[in-house]
């Protein structure tokens, strides 16, 4: 929900993308994957026309891998989450979104004492660990896999040689520095198949003003 706020990592593939691809929002803050397989064929029903859809990015685990005595709503069991990945890369298969085109990624590290802090602001307890965070990474990454589909593990990459806390904002959520980090994560995977799309109508410098219908139309 928040990648398109200014300097999300949404925003920042959408100007890359200007006039080659309209890139979609669909994200919703608070989710976990067992709401998200019930909400996903409202989203991108059959028929919505997926042979122009170039990717699709499935980004969870974060909610998911709350501690379930302390966050029963937004946990899911493991392997429910591996469960629920795998059914939604089968539903997009099943109305033409093949696997190639489909990015699952992984929950980003936790950083514990800053969401601890934000915790005890609202009179709760640390409700989420890194090693969860790690676990359910882990299961994301085998769960594309075991779909044929691109991963990106940002929860190993936030954390490889090198403090994560400055890609996060209060612990958990990602703060401008880890927008662009994801945003330029996105682009190596995504960026070679996107930047071929061609671009939607000519340059303005192209269009003959005395006849714009035999260049617009």
């Amino acid at each position: 929900q928040y990648s398109f706020q200014e300097g999300g990592w949404g925003t920042l593939l959408a100007q890359r993308l200007v006039r080659r691809c309209d890139v979609l929002n669909r994200g919703f803050s608070g989710y976990n994957s067992r709401w998200a397989k019930l909400l996903l064929p409202r989203l991108i029903p059959a028929g919505a026309g997926a042979e122009a859809v170039a990717a699709v990015t499935l980004f969870f685990g974060a909610n998911d891998s709350a501690l379930e005595e302390l966050n029963p709503k937004q946990h899911v069991p493991l392997e429910e989450y591996a469960a629920n990945l795998k059914s939604m890369v089968q539903y997009l298969s099943s109305v033409g979104i093949t696997q190639d085109r489909v990015l699952l990624i992984t929950p980003p590290p936790l950083q514990e004492a800053a969401w601890e802090q934000a915790c005890l602001a609202k009179g709760e307890r640390l409700n989420r660990s890194n090693a969860s965070a790690g676990q359910y990474a882990q299961a994301c990454v085998q769960a594309a896999r075991a779909c044929g589909t691109d991963v990106l593990d940002l929860w190993t990459l936030m954390q490889k040689d090198q403090d994560f806390s400055s890609y996060l904002s209060d612990g958990l959520h990602l703060s401008a520095e880890g927008n662009s980090f994801v945003a330029a994560q996105l682009w190596a995977h995504l960026g070679e198949r996107l930047s071929a799309l061609p671009s939607l109508l000519p340059y303005w410098r192209d269009v003959d003003h005395r006849d714009p219908e035999a260049s617009l139309l």
